[in-house]
């Protein structure tokens, strides 16, 4: 299947650029949004009519920002200097209103579901569960838990999909000539589950690993336990079904978990590896938006006149983007903060947990082009397997990320109508030489540039950052499905099971206090206001202070790109469940990718 393809939408013609054309107050986005109105038009070095002052603006922007160190674990520079300074303390006052008052209303939803819980008796089973959730968190949360992740949760397809929706970057196919089995499972089971060997599904291309062994050495919190699971997942040689196989805790005595198990024992294993999956989510998302995004925008400004129409493209997708870190790193990562409350593992092993991926993988910038990425996992376009039935999130991603680089193929063709303009741009050339020299972005194409389509990439992927990858691991995914109790507890307060037969998994989990403790920090990772506002998906390019500078071209691709966005965001609400209960081959409607309702940059 190619998920690469998007298909058409017809819609009416749209006339005016911003996207919501409802008068109103303008708000701080919008405002700051408009910062580039001051920019005449944008235009490429060589046929800027005042060199000099160019230059005199360049030679401050070097001096101005500095490379400072990295915040959250050693990944990227962290900005600094006097225009850096400026610069983070700019988009800090941008994002703290926008908490304050976003805190506000979680406070006053905490009270309305405590209430809920603590009248009907409080948390006594699974089922109790529900009650945190039905008609609660309406301020903070106001389109809810995405249909069927309160009851379908126990639904072994449910478990495995969200590997493909949640979560598609813990995953990888096993490539029978590269890889050995990690871990062996009883002969009988699998027959029983597949009918067919372990061995066989591997030399087939239909065995699928997660590792979250790695967590294991990571540092805990003290009465919170996890385990540090590796998964295998499957697609079934009869059905085509995408199905878990087993769970191996890697901790303590190392059990290995099937279906075949007791409907107890199976959940608890499920419920282990959901806590791993969502620290890898959760921290991955850091290393591999955030730090990559912002190093490759350092980049241009220490080599890119504000003026110049790339410079202009990068300074729009990363509206606000350094208040995240240092915000991060004193509210959420610091020592007896939310992560150290909520979580098994600590806001230490955040920290290791980036130096270990940013390098490996999560930073590196051309490894992870989407498609590439994907492909080069075993996940689309497999050669020595078959093609899984259904992909959620390459299904949503693709379709978004077609019209991100055609979007970007216009922007590029709109300012350099040839290939010598790539190579007598020396900005463009200054900022390769930059990001792979000094601001050590790695894997970022080497100078010199000599085509156009090594830009569009660039800027694609850039754009991909920020209005996908970032919300399909983080935003509104929590609050929606991969934070949701109690199939996806942050941690157990009881210590793992040494041996198998457990009567309920209700003693692991929280109790009403840390549950609602759960379900707040979920939701303070949502941003309601910005649905339907200037800083949905979108509207990524129809700012006046972005189309302000711009050409007529771009203007025209920013109408279609909007246009394009819409219909996908239309597609993905009118989701419903098909005859057999599914949507998009899952027992619950994911819509964590839909342009209207997250926004275009690194909100959280």
């Amino acid at each position: 299947m190619n998920f690469f393809v998007l298909s058409l939408f017809a819609l009416s013609d749209l006339t005016w650029a911003v996207p919501n054309p409802t008068p109103k107050e303008a708000s701080a986005l919008d405002i700051s949004l408009a910062k580039n109105l001051s920019k005449e038009t944008y235009v490429l070095p060589m046929f800027d009519p005042s060199p000099s002052k160019r230059a005199e603006a360049l030679k401050a922007q070097r001096e101005g920002y500095l490379y400072g160190l990295s915040l959250i674990g050693n990944a990227s520079y962290f900005p600094s200097g006097k225009l850096g300074d400026a610069l983070v303390a700019h988009d800090l006052e941008l994002l703290i209103p926008e908490i304050e008052a976003n805190d506000e209303i979680i406070e006053e939803d905490i009270e309305s579901a405590r209430k809920a819980v603590l009248k009907a008796g409080g948390i006594q089973s699974l089922a109790s569960y529900d009650l945190l959730y039905r008609h609660q968190w309406k301020g903070s949360n106001p389109t809810g838990v995405a249909p069927g992740v309160l009851t379908n949760y126990t639904q072994d397809i449910f478990f495995s999909m969200e590997r493909l929706s949640n979560n598609p970057f813990s995953v990888i196919r096993l490539d029978p000539s590269k890889t050995d089995l990690p871990f062996d499972v009883d002969r009988n089971v699998a027959l029983r589950l597949t009918s067919s060997s372990l061995t066989n599904l591997h030399a087939t291309g239909r065995l699928f690993l997660v590792d979250h062994s790695y967590q294991a050495k990571y540092p805990g919190v003290k009465g919170h336990y996890g385990a540090a699971c590796s998964a295998y997942f499957y697609i079934h040689p009869a059905t085509g079904e995408f199905l878990p196989l087993a769970i191996k805790t890697n901790v303590g005595s190392d059990l290995v978990y099937t279906p075949l198990d007791s409907a107890n024992d199976w959940l608890l294993a499920k419920m282990m590896f959901n806590m791993n999956d969502f620290f890898h989510a959760e921290v991955y998302h850091l290393a591999s938006t955030h730090d990559v995004a912002e190093i490759v925008h350092q980049a241009a400004l220490h080599t890119m006149a504000d003026q110049h129409p790339v410079r202009g493209f990068l300074d729009q997708i990363m509206y606000r983007a350094y208040a995240i870190r240092p915000q991060g790193a004193k509210t959420l990562f610091n020592p007896g903060g939310p992560v150290d409350q909520n979580l098994a593992l600590n806001h230490e092993a955040a920290e290791q947990f980036v130096g270990d991926f940013y390098p490996k993988i999560g930073g590196l910038f051309q490894l992870n082009y989407l498609q590439r990425y994907l492909i080069d996992r075993g996940l689309i376009n497999c050669a020595y397997g078959p093609s899984l039935a259904h992909f959620p999130f390459a299904e949503d991603a693709g379709a978004i990320l077609a019209s991100l680089r055609r979007f970007a193929t216009s922007f590029v063709e709109a300012y350099y109508t040839s290939e010598d303009l790539i190579t007598q741009d020396a900005e463009l050339q200054d900022w390769l030489v930059e990001a792979s020299g000094p601001a050590q972005v790695l894997d970022f194409p080497a100078p010199p540039m000599t085509k156009k389509q090594t830009l569009i990439d660039i800027l694609t992927h850039m754009a991909y950052l920020t209005g996908v990858e970032h919300h399909a691991l983080n935003s509104g995914t929590l609050s929606a499905s991969s934070a949701i109790l109690p199939f996806h507890p942050l941690a157990f307060y009881q210590p793992i099971p040494k041996a198998k037969g457990v009567v309920s998994v209700l003693p692991f989990l929280a109790d009403v206090n840390a549950s609602i403790a759960q379900v707040a920090l979920a939701v303070s990772f949502n941003r309601p206001n910005l649905m339907g506002s200037v800083g949905d998906l979108e509207g990524m390019f129809s700012t006046a202070g972005f189309l302000g500078p711009a050409s007529a071209a771009v203007a025209r691709a920013s109408t279609r790109f909007r246009k394009e966005m819409m219909g996908i965001s239309q597609e993905i609400s009118a989701r419903r469940f098909d005859q057999n209960g599914l949507a998009q081959g899952m027992p619950f409607i994911w819509r964590s990718l839909d342009p209207g309702r997250i926004p275009f940059f690194l909100n959280i």
